[in-house]
């Protein structure tokens, strides 16, 4: 079955019991104020999570050393490569649950939770084992600076030691959010972040733990999310309630998250080969590149996290509409969601480039690592808006049920044509500014070809 039809199962079952608290009528109505709300405590539960990584970042730049602070900012994007894959997976997860909640099937919903539950905990194993034993090899394949290269490993590993509980958390997550709750995640993350923050004070500026301190605090907030949700999930009533007794890996399930899930995944895993290439190009130029490349990097994401919150919108929007064959309400939808999208996301840049100096100064005092932060983020951060013109209409095919040409489209655009620039303009011209500036052409060019498909596929679509 696909992306399409199980979120018409959900929405149909959804808009027929009213009664449900988080519940969104996309089908009638104003049109503004619902993709407002459902997308931005989207943007902000992302960008709460991002906020965990960058407070180590900011603690250790400013409490320790330029290296300590390259070191634990250089891990994003080996850590991504790890953990999208199964992230990805969570999807699969979220949309399984949503299906047998349309059908209203209770046995399904409760045997499709405790698969799910069984998924995370496999998962988080995998990945606590598969991270310790490759932090080395796969952190020296990057490149990472001689003066750095130990701590990012060590820094790696305790973070690793934290997967079982990120991926019970991602996994418990998705199951609420199945049935319309972003809101208690939301608060998860919002307590666990104020704990990691605090803790990365205390470890760093009082025990002097540095790196350490940074990725115990990250571990400990981690699991106080993970088990917060546990704790929700365990007193949710019937069919929710999850029991430990009842988890179990039933194959009808695990194929259909596999189903959904792994293209997902895969398409994440590929975003992050290409941003660990970039990476390894960064830190070919030494530790104060990778140092203020670290710094910058927090506000990509932040920006990010508004395009895929407004594209997280289009999708879900467009799939109810479009199951509906409201097809004058799918092009308002995108319309609607695009003027957003660009409008949020352009504020954001705007401040990241006017303030850039103010910003950053609170991640490092450093002239020379601040230099490299301000390039990254005149170079590449201060166009982040660009994303909009790929993700949205891509969004919008994937509501139609064309979930495959925008995602071979933007893995062309945004990883490929990346990693060729990494070999061919950065080799000729080997600076900074040059390596920062395939951000933009790589979303620009994404961006027009989405936009033709997604104008050629509705065309053909819409006149039926």
């Amino acid at each position: 079955m696909t992306l399409k039809t199980f979120t018409r199962h959900v929405h149909h079952h959804h808009h027929l019991n009213k009664n449900h608290g988080n519940q969104i009528d996309m089908l009638h109505g104003s049109l503004l104020d619902k993709i407002l709300l459902f997308a931005l405590p989207l943007a902000a539960s992302m960008m709460l999570q991002q906020l965990f990584n960058s407070a180590d970042v900011a603690v250790v730049g400013r409490f320790d050393s330029p290296q300590a602070m390259a070191a634990v900012g250089s891990n994003g994007a080996a850590i991504n490569l790890f953990v999208n894959l199964f992230v990805g997976l969570s999807i699969g997860a979220n949309v399984v649950v949503a299906k047998y909640i349309g059908k209203n099937e209770s046995d399904n919903i409760n045997d499709a939770i405790h698969t799910s539950m069984s998924i995370a905990l496999i998962s988080g194993a995998l990945l606590l084992v598969g991270g310790i034993i490759a932090a080395k090899s796969l952190l020296t394949l990057m490149n990472t600076p001689d003066d750095i290269i130990d701590l990012a490993v060590v820094y790696f590993r305790i973070y690793f030691l934290g997967m079982p509980f990120i991926m019970l958390y991602n996994f418990g997550s998705a199951v609420l959010r199945s049935k319309g709750d972003s809101k208690r995640p939301l608060w998860c993350l919002a307590l666990s972040g104020v704990i990691n923050v605090i803790l990365n004070l205390i470890f760093v500026i009082v025990f002097k733990l540095s790196v350490i301190g940074v990725a115990l605090a990250t571990v400990i907030s981690n699991i106080v999310s993970a088990l917060m949700i546990m704790y929700f999930l365990i007193k949710e009533e019937e069919p929710f309630t999850f029991r430990f007794r009842r988890l179990s890996l039933k194959k009808v399930y695990v194929s259909q998250i596999l189903r959904v899930g792994l293209p997902a995944g895969i398409q994440g895993m590929l975003f992050s080969i290409s941003n660990v290439t970039i990476q390894t190009a960064i830190n070919g130029l030494g530790s104060y590149a990778s140092a203020g490349s670290a710094a910058a990097l927090n506000f990509d994401f932040l920006t990010y996290f508004v395009v895929a919150a407004f594209t997280q919108a289009v999708v879900t929007f467009t799939s109810q509409n479009y199951a509906a064959r409201d097809y004058e309400r799918c092009k308002k939808v995108y319309a609607l969601t695009m003027i957003a999208g660009l409008f949020f996301t352009g504020l954001a840049c705007a401040i990241c480039a006017i303030w850039k100096h103010e910003i950053l100064s609170l991640y490092t005092v450093n002239p020379e690592v601040l230099n490299y932060a301000e390039v990254r983020m005149i170079h590449a951060v201060a166009f982040l808006w660009m994303c909009n013109i790929y993700e949205i209409p891509g969004g919008a095919l994937r509501g139609m049920g064309y979930s495959t040409l925008p995602a071979v489209i933007i893995m062309l655009g945004c990883c490929v044509l990346r990693i060729i620039w990494v070999y061919t303009v950065f080799e000729v011209y080997h600076n900074f500014a040059f390596l920062m500036d395939v951000y933009p052409v790589s979303w620009l060019v994404t961006g027009i070809v989405t936009l033709i498909a997604y104008y050629v596929v509705r065309r053909k679509v819409f006149s039926y």
